[in-house]
């Protein structure tokens, strides 16, 4: 056996959290903290194996370092055929690197003075995101089907490693961080270990949990960093990190066969933090005496003690143990894997440390054993369980079982929606699909362009989100080993190296940076080590800190403390302009909790003399008149709004100017409607109004009082009058009701359609549906969404005639004339909207399938779903998806308000996608009894029913049949999926 420590393997004196060997033995990845970021790393292996490679300035040691994680990267991990290298940190993201097809040659590090030189081309290929917590370990499944991530948000992802981003399946059942996971070598079971003192298994088949094993870890105390925990390659044994027995540190022996828990691996003085099998299989006579050849596995095991022990299952005591071995905690463990060309496959191991520091441990035959062939392993693993699973998944990633027809038909198509979605990506519409990004040919490169995202603003401008275009990098094949006289090196840039030796005192130890290495032989430890009495701890070792605590500052420093603002005196009167609001002058959301202040009415210039009063900006915007964008309203005095007994509320009230126009509509159907007070005619005054179109005056009329406001529609057009009475008429001028006389002048006046909306000075609203000549809100006071110092900012009616107010604590309210009461739309403030997580859903949509409406008007730049979603519920799971779930139903419940079917029906869609994704069966059942509705034999409904047939225009059962289609996305739902479509399908069909 020997031992030894290269120095220069170091992250420039910052911990070291996870290590791993290429498949090909030639180069090895760390990952850690850097200067200001994530680190990941990639060595060569030579200088570490070769004292004589190591000190030829000619062949590098550092090949490639990457700083593109934005915090501490924990974990890194090669895929089993070395194609991509996974890393995972605490930015929350997942990135794939490969290599570059085409390389120019070495090139200096950014950053770094020109003293890093990168040798190889690794590139971010895909970045993953859908956790919400540090990703604290990652594992691909055998044949790289599937790669697993675990976060301290309490899930752990599988991914679709053929098609990424693509998630197969999010496991949630953990109540703590999870910190570890690994692979069944045979693929039929995934092991994952947390903090809430569980070690849970999953099955494949349909990713439901198949086991809990919490005993051993009932009795551990504090934590660690990471759990990493893994599988024998027999797939015989699991091996869990950090578990007690009789208030010692062991690593717990889990059996296959019942997931029993009769042994354990004992003698580490404080918690094991990771486990890592020798991927052979080894055969050696451990018994002379009876001179048979006997199979087992070999395991090595770190701990925070500082201390490595080797274990081989043949064998009660372990093989090896090697004492103080690093400064700080053990943190991850590497062998060489099985398909090493160069090297001693599995006889080679690389260890790393909190310390910031690398240890290389190399094993003889003699020590460990004639490791099985591939073949054999084969062999062994078809004798025990049949067929690898691991075999059939390289071509199929899901083996759900489809249990009939019509599932399987509509997977076929939801296969081929994917190929048709897949073929748009592509150049000129190559019809070619792509079946993984990281695979596409050089040929074929991707147009950015393509996917550029185009929205439109409430007043109809278009605006396109900038996109990022990286340059187009192609990317090659799996990397060659690489030789250590490939690229000859300048000793320029490069480190200076040395070896230290394990286990010596500190002050036989080189300085860093020495060029000289120490080849140290270690002999194997008596079998009693383990057993034999702790050794004395340095004082000036410190003790790992908690993941929890460092969690919680990290919460303690997001988290952000609101700060009150002082309430004006007084609300300042506003001159009423169709103009925009800008962002930077809506009001804050103030503090309503203080009362407010009762202003009695007085004249200006009375009130603006009292001491302690306020005026407020004069531009800032505080009514809007007609919603319509090009509609023109006069400019009112500024006359004090004032709050006196008995009515609350005080709007201003609009005076009756020499000349008021008004444009309706836009582009040739759009006419000028010109209103003239003061005519004088036979010593009477008089109004009149005129309607020009392209400057010709169609038609003319007289009012008897003077007009103060004008709103119109294509199909109805309205003047307010001094009187408080309104004039109604149609697009050719004539008279379509009496005058219409308010208890008080009018103050606001839109018109959308056949219905006409006026607020009058005292906040009292009411709404007319003149095509049937019907009051559809009769004076419904403002006051319940107007207490306070809240002002409204604009306001509008829909075509369907839904009264809105934007109002200045950010909240969109309406009139419910159903249920008789004020509803929020919308707010800007909600916590349901800020923190919802969704994204990933409307992410996967079409852009064009983005519907256009009352809703998304509304809304707008204030709609800023999932933007605390991770920072607010990173560890809390369950409480995100009740938020989003919160959001998305007050999203359907809007646009049911608002009578917008297109909204409606998109809404409900996206929350059913929800509920598909999250598998929540009870809320989807729900949704389709609601659609589906009583089923009879002969499908008419019974007598007494309440059930409509209909929602906004739009039948149910039609909206029933697209959301059965986005249920049968999810192979775990085909039964729910069966059960409504066959009463769907029976409902439908004819009676005979």
């Amino acid at each position: 056996m020997k031992l030894l420590k290269p120095s220069w393997v170091t992250h420039d004196g910052k911990p070291i959290f996870s290590i791993d060997i290429h498949p090909d033995g030639s180069r090895f990845a760390t990952g850690g903290q850097g200067e200001d970021s994530g680190k990941v790393a990639v060595w060569n292996m030579a200088p570490v194996r070769s004292e004589v490679d190591e000190k030829n300035s000619n062949i590098p040691k550092l090949l490639c370092q990457m700083d593109n994680h934005l915090a501490c990267v924990n974990c890194v991990r090669w895929s089993s055929d070395g194609r991509y290298l996974a890393s995972g940190g605490d930015d929350k993201l997942i990135m794939i690197w490969q290599t570059g097809r085409y390389f120019a040659g070495p090139s200096t590090v950014f950053g770094t003075g020109g003293k890093t030189v990168n040798i190889e081309q690794w590139r971010c290929v895909n970045t993953l995101r859908a956790h919400t917590g540090d990703i604290l370990d990652l594992a691909w499944s055998p044949q790289d089907a599937w790669l697993a991530t675990c976060s301290i948000d309490n899930t752990i992802i599988v991914w679709n490693a053929t098609k990424f981003p693509e998630i197969i399946s999010t496991l949630k059942g953990h109540t703590g961080l999870v910190k570890g996971v690994t692979w069944d070598p045979v693929g039929k079971y995934l092991a994952t270990q947390s903090d809430d003192k569980s070690l849970r298994v999953w099955r494949t088949v349909d990713w439901q949990q198949e086991a809990m094993v919490t005993k051993p870890f009932d009795e551990c105390g504090g934590t660690t960093h990471v759990l990493r925990l893994a599988w024998s390659p027999d797939g015989q044994y699991i091996v869990s990190a950090h578990a007690m027995n009789n208030s010692g540190p062991t690593a717990q022996i889990i059996e296959r066969q019942g997931f029993k828990t009769s042994m354990d691996f004992v003698g580490h003085r404080k918690a094991v933090t990771v486990v890592r099998f020798n991927p052979n299989i080894f055969q050696k006579v451990v018994n002379k005496a009876s001179g048979k050849s006997q199979q087992f596995s070999c395991c090595a095991i770190g701990s925070r003690d500082r201390s490595l022990s080797i274990w081989l299952t043949a064998l009660k005591r372990p093989l090896v143990v090697v004492h103080d071995m690093f400064k700080n905690s053990v943190m991850d463990i590497s062998w060489t894997p099985l398909s090493s060309s160069r090297g001693k496959s599995g006889f080679e191991l690389l260890v790393c440390s909190w310390d910031g520091t690398a240890a290389y441990v190399e094993f003889t035959p003699d020590e460990l054993g004639t490791p099985l062939t591939q073949d054999e392993m084969n062999s062994l693993h078809q004798r025990i369980y049949g067929k690898s699973m691991a075999i059939s998944t390289q071509h199929s990633v899901n083996n759900t079982i489809i249990e009939n027809p019509a599932m399987l038909k509509l997977q076929q198509r939801h296969n081929e929606h994917r190929e048709q979605m897949d073929a748009k990506k592509q150049v000129n519409g190559t019809p070619t699909k792509i079946r993984n990004p990281m695979l596409t040919s050089p040929t074929e490169k991707p147009n950015p362009k393509a996917q550029q995202i185009e929205t439109r603003t409430p007043d109809g401008r278009r605006r396109i989100t900038p996109l990022c275009i990286a340059p187009q990098v192609d990317f090659g094949d799996i990397p060659r080993p690489f030789m250590s006289s490939s690229l000859p090196m300048s000793s320029t840039g490069m480190a200076q190296s040395g070896l230290e030796t394990a286990g010596t005192p500190r002050a036989a130890e080189p300085s860093q940076g020495s060029p000289s290495s120490q080849h140290a032989t270690v002999k194997p430890l008596a079998p009693s080590v383990l057993t034999s009495a702790p050794t004395a701890i340095p004082a000036n070792i410190q003790p790992m800190k908690a993941l929890d605590s460092r969690f919680t500052e990290k919460s303690k420093a997001t988290s952000g403390t609101k700060t009150s603002q002082s309430k004006p005196d007084r609300i300042t009167p506003i001159t009423l302009s169709t103009a925009k609001p800008r962002d930077s002058d809506r009001p804050s959301l103030q503090d309503s909790s203080a009362p407010a202040p009762t202003i009695i009415a007085k004249r200006k210039l009375d009130s603006l003399s009292q001491p302690g009063t306020k005026r407020m900006r004069k531009d800032k915007p505080v009514l809007m008149a007609p919603a319509a964008p090009a509609q023109v309203t006069p400019t009112i005095p500024q006359d004090v709004i004032t709050r006196s007994a008995p009515h609350p509320i005080m709007l201003p009230s609009p005076p009756a100017e020499k000349n008021i126009s008004l444009q309706v509509g836009g582009g040739e159907e759009s006419v000028v409607l010109e209103l003239e007070n003061n005519i004088q005619t036979a010593g009477v005054k008089l109004a009149g109004l005129k309607c020009r179109r392209g400057g010709t005056v169609e038609w003319e009329t007289v009012l008897s009082t003077r007009g103060t406001l004008l709103a119109g529609s294509r199909k109805v057009l309205c003047v307010s009058c001094e009187d408080r009475s309104l004039c109604v008429l149609s697009p050719s001028g004539r008279r379509l009701l009496p005058g219409l006389v308010l208890s008080h002048p009018t103050a606001i006046l839109h018109c959308n359609g056949y219905h006409v909306m006026a607020v009058t000075t005292v906040g009292n609203l009411s709404v007319w549906n003149v095509q049937i000549a019907k009051v559809v809100i009769k004076n419904e006071s403002l006051l319940p969404i107007m207490s306070g110092d809240v002002v409204i900012k604009t306001s509008s009616v829909t075509e369907q005639g839904v009264p809105v107010f934007s109002l200045s604590n950010g909240k969109v309210c309406t009139f419910s004339v159903s249920l008789g009461t004020w509803s929020t739309l919308s707010d800007a403030h909600s916590s349901l909207q800020q923190c919802s997580d969704h994204q990933t859903i409307m992410s996967s949509l079409n852009p064009s399938s983005q519907v256009k409406g009352p809703l998304a008007s509304l809304q707008g730049q204030g709609q800023r779903s999932g933007r605390q979603a991770g920072r607010l519920f990173r560890a809390n799971h369950n409480l995100q998806q009740a938020v989003t779930l919160g959001h998305l139903e007050n999203q359907v419940s809007a646009a049911l308000m608002l009578r917008s079917s297109a909204e409606h029906k998109f809404w409900l869609l996206t929350l059913v996608r929800y509920l598909v994704q999250e598998g929540l069966e009870a809320q989807l059942r729900e949704i389709c009894d609601d659609l589906l509705g009583p089923v009879t034999a002969q499908g008419r409904l019974p007598k007494g029913s309440l059930w409509e047939p209909e929602v906004l225009g739009v039948c149910k059962r039609l909206v029933l049949s697209e959301v059965l289609q986005e249920v049968g996305s999810n192979l775990r739902l085909q039964r729910l999926y069966t059960e409504y479509q066959d009463q769907l399908d029976m409902v439908q069909t004819p009676a005979k």
